[in-house]
């Protein structure tokens, strides 16, 4: 039965093959198609083997398939374990870390589409769990793609920030193998893969405690990303694993890359403010809501570049469509807000202050509510540092001198963990001040294209396939959706 959408309909009969689907955008990316087109023939999601039987009982209780559930009904449980295929497996390795042959086989017959949504999206991740994951593991997947004899298309989920950020306006450009933002330096993968390697091997020759080579490792990442121009392991990594899909790519198959900006809570879909964990820089508002911080790193004029992550899944969606059907031909698309709805750094500081200061969080111990004061914008890593310094380094002197003269009468464990504290936040402040320090826009002409083919596609039912961020009012998006979602999906369940 054909619908009022020609993106529903497409997706009608088909087969695909998911990664990443224990992530935040990966559960989103399943739950809309299982919600919007029941009659799709079986989603194949790949998750690694100590998972794999979980995962299965935990699509009947995630929160973020409440909608679906209502829908459905009673028929939900086996309206899953007719559609949903769980494969142990793991994107790192060869066919996918797949062992059974019978199922490879199965699933090289029947999928027509690919969607790579895995990653380790930590920063400052170890080198090598990044390089196998973010970079080998792109090219895996799209090795297992050329095996499948009717996949028509692969859409490899990127990120934005794989990009120079020096650059005053950033262009949805591919990456070729070689290429470095540094300029100076040519990038070779394999040379890449043999650093790893030989390091891993010295810490092993010298007995290197499991701590202390998982500490060099994360610096490692650190060191060569930063080497060749990239700010952290992460965008380091997935740059490199654009590199691999763009000079082993297939012809015959379509490669779309998706470069999502700073994924936030949901919008309106499933329903609005659902969110998994703290992203980026909702830690440090919560932090700030919990009173535990009074300033920020960043400028009035700094450009927060963000996303509601059902947008990001609707542009998944009409992408799989437009390219299977080659309504376009464009590759890489950036999915942001700065270059038609800038946000501001200041208007999430000005916007926690209100909902935190309306709504205060509860302090664990007394069960108080916790009075927050407006925060502070400090524009250099000097002045946040100095700010610092001022504020903590210099009473943890004072405690430590008088923990001598009134002989160790206060606990050495308490302000070791300040130290230690305090060394994490200044860590952390230089690993994000490229991006809290942001002044580039993302342009994103072909995704405007894409915006207009959603419109065409889906004339009747356009709310259901948008990811325009002008209709966004960010200020009321803040308060009365990203907080309240935050409060209840992650702080709340932390208590």
């Amino acid at each position: 039965m054909e619908s009022n959408s020609k993106t529903v309909d497409f997706l009608q009969g088909k087969t695909i093959l998911v990664t990443g689907v224990t992530g935040f955008l990966g559960k989103l990316f399943i739950e809309k198609i299982l919600r919007v087109q029941c009659n799709i023939k079986k989603l194949y999601l790949l998750i690694r083997a100590d998972d794999s039987i979980t995962c299965s009982e935990r699509l009947h209780h995630e929160d973020v398939f409440n909608t679906l559930r209502d829908k459905m009904g009673k028929a939900f449980n086996s309206f899953i374990t007719e559609k949903v295929v769980a494969v142990p497996g793991d994107i790192s390795k060869e066919n996918l870390g797949i062992e059974d042959y019978k199922l490879r086989e199965e699933m090289w017959k029947e999928i027509k589409i690919i969607v790579n949504v895995a990653a380790t999206t930590d920063f400052d991740e170890r080198y090598d769990i990044s390089f196998d994951i973010n970079t080998l593991g792109a090219l895996n997947v799209l090795n297992f793609a050329k095996k499948c004899l009717h996949t028509k298309i692969l859409l490899h989920v990127s990120t934005a920030f794989v990009g120079d950020l020096r650059e005053e306006i950033l262009m949805e450009k591919p990456f070729y193998m070689g290429q470095t933002l540094s300029k100076t330096n040519k990038l070779d993968i394999d040379m890449e893969k043999k650093v790893i390697e030989n390091k891993l091997n010295d810490l092993r020759q010298q007995r290197t405690s499991k701590e202390e080579i998982k500490r060099a490792m994360k610096n490692l990442g650190i060191e060569r990303g930063m080497l060749y121009g990239w700010s952290n392991t992460y965008v380091f990594t997935k740059a490199m694993g654009e590199m691999l899909l763009n000079q082993f790519k297939d012809e015959n198959m379509a490669l779309v890359i998706i470069r999502p900006t700073i994924v936030l809570s949901t919008y309106k879909e499933p329903f609005p403010g659902w969110i998994e964990g703290l992203k980026t820089i909702d830690s440090t508002l919560v932090s700030y809501g919990k009173g535990r911080i009074t300033c920020f790193l960043g400028t009035n004029d700094s450009i927060f570049d963000a996303i509601p992550a059902d947008m990001v899944v609707n542009s998944m969606m009409v992408a799989m469509e437009a390219h299977t059907t080659e309504l376009s031909k464009s590759t890489i698309y950036h999915v942001g807000s700065s270059s038609i709805n800038i946000l501001k750094l200041r208007t999430c500081h000005d916007c926690a202050y209100h909902y935190f200061s309306q709504n205060p969080l509860k302090d664990k111990k007394s069960g108080k509510s916790i009075k927050i004061k407006k925060g502070i914008l400090l524009s250099t890593t000097s002045e946040f540092s100095n700010y610092i310094y001022s504020h903590y380094g210099l009473p943890l002197k004072a405690l430590r001198l008088a923990n001598a003269i009134f002989c160790q009468k206060f606990r050495d464990a308490y302000y070791k963990d300040l130290d230690f504290k305090i060394k994490v936040v200044m860590q952390l402040v230089e690993l994000y001040k490229p991006f809290l320090l942001l002044k580039t826009i993302f342009d994103d002409t072909n995704t405007e294209n894409l915006r207009m083919i959603a419109k065409e596609s889906n004339p009747m039912n356009m709310e259901d396939f948008k990811f325009d961020p002008t209709d966004i009012d960010w200020e009321d998006y803040f308060i009365n959706i990203h907080f309240p979602g935050i409060v209840k999906h992650v702080v709340s369940k932390k208590r």
